[in-house]
């Protein structure tokens, strides 16, 4: 399964059982510590929900976060409807996006001839992952990690029970979790230049809260009265999203557990839940992270230059036959780039590596990002990782049909 290209949805549903994906979770409380250890909470996710094999491919954090969602939406869906089909699930988290008016495809999507249910949700999920967190911004550069998406599913498990008041619900329960963010943010003794920048930008700009009024007001933490009408699984979620903010520095300081030990308090949970929390938290940044963060500070163009390289290294590591069929075809191209690890090429001779280069990419319909105004800019990067190439099957979201 490939998570990057089309028909991975039928491609993932193909390849798992329903009582894989759903009867494997007895409830929603185990299911949820499950997903915290996929990372997808944390924003991060590692792995999927699944003990089992999902891809045979090299999967990223963000194909992980693709999984996740779309797996926890199912279990959402089957949890209220167990005896329903995946066709039918599939149709209402479409409409359920639709109604929140979140993940809208682009004019490309809407222009193709393919509108099957679940292409649809593939553009949904991916477009949704583009525009996620866009509840807090600065200059059009998100500084929330994926973290935020769960708020998507506790949105869709309230619009299973009852959809009315949708989109009020997601806007409170986001402005609920901001307010909590920025005390959480205000208690931490070591404040380092992000955390004061953060809340700078918090008290100072009205972009960051969805209030009816438009202000910026932040509640203390004895005014968080509105806590009372989450339920147990949203007032969790809040309390680990609280936990996250302040975990930077791995380290809970007196007031930083003050505060979330009174935040506990307020959510009527035991000293038991707060601990569970952090236990769990710091397990899973032992594991696989120094550092877990909630937010990130990218430099715009170090930024553009980071998601350029993986998503050049991801299409050529899923291309190796076919780009290496076109370099055998091309004996001086690939005799000028084993010259060009131990010599320095002239300006002709890198001429003609980057226009032979150009026609192999148009013989391969996924590398047009070469093609286009500028792309001949990452050319070094197709290059750099032509030598790392690993083994990897092409149509990986075509289904076998069954004997």
């Amino acid at each position: 399964m490939n998570p990057s290209a089309s028909g991975w949805i039928p491609k993932f549903l193909n390849l798992f059982e329903k009582h894989q994906l759903i009867g494997g979770f007895k409830n929603e409380s185990i299911f949820y510590n499950h997903l915290k250890t996929t990372g997808f909470l944390y924003g991060v996710s590692v792995k999927a929900l699944l003990n089992e094999p999902i891809s045979n491919l090299k999967i990223t954090k963000v194909e992980y976060t693709k999984i996740n969602l779309f797996h926890t939406l199912l279990f959402t869906f089957f949890t209220k409807n167990p005896n329903a089909e995946f066709v039918d699930a599939i149709k209402s988290i479409i409409n359920f996006y639709k109604i929140l008016e979140k993940g809208k495809t682009g004019l490309l999507y809407k222009l193709s001839l393919s509108h099957s249910p679940s292409d649809n949700l593939e553009h949904i999920i991916s477009a949704r992952l583009q525009e996620t967190n866009s509840l807090i911004k600065k200059k059009s550069t998100s500084i929330l990690t994926y973290t935020l998406l769960f708020v998507d599913v506790l949105t869709y498990r309230n619009y299973l029970n009852s959809p009315r008041n949708l989109k009020r619900f997601a806007i409170n329960l986001e402005n609920t979790l901001i307010n909590c963010c920025f005390l959480a943010l205000l208690t931490k003794k070591n404040k380092d230049k992000f955390d004061q920048q953060l809340i700078n930008l918090f008290e100072s700009s009205t972009d960051y809260l969805l209030n009816d009024n438009r202000q910026n007001k932040f509640y203390s933490i004895e005014n968080l009265t509105g806590l009372s009408v989450y339920d147990v699984f949203e007032k969790r979620y809040i309390l680990d999203f609280c936990c996250l903010t302040v975990w930077d520095d791995r380290v809970l300081d007196e007031s930083e557990y003050q505060f979330l030990n009174r935040l506990t308090e307020l959510l009527n949970f035991s000293n038991k839940e707060f601990l569970l929390s952090v236990e769990q938290l710091k397990e899973f940044s032992d594991t696989y992270s120094k550092k877990i963060k909630l937010f990130e500070y990218p430099n715009p163009l170090n930024q553009l230059y980071k998601q350029s390289s993986e998503m050049v290294k991801l299409l050529i590591l899923r291309n190796k036959n076919r780009l290496l069929k076109e370099l055998e075809e091309s004996g001086e191209l690939l005799l000028l780039l084993r010259q060009s690890t131990f010599r320095d090429l002239s300006s002709e001779e890198k001429n003609k590596i980057k226009n032979q280069l150009l026609d192999i990419c148009k013989t391969v319909p996924s590398l047009t990002i070469f093609l286009i105004p500028g792309g001949s800019l990452l050319l070094p990067l197709l290059v750099k990782y032509i030598p790392s190439l690993l083994p990897s099957a092409f149509q990986e979201n075509r289904i076998d049909k069954k004997s």
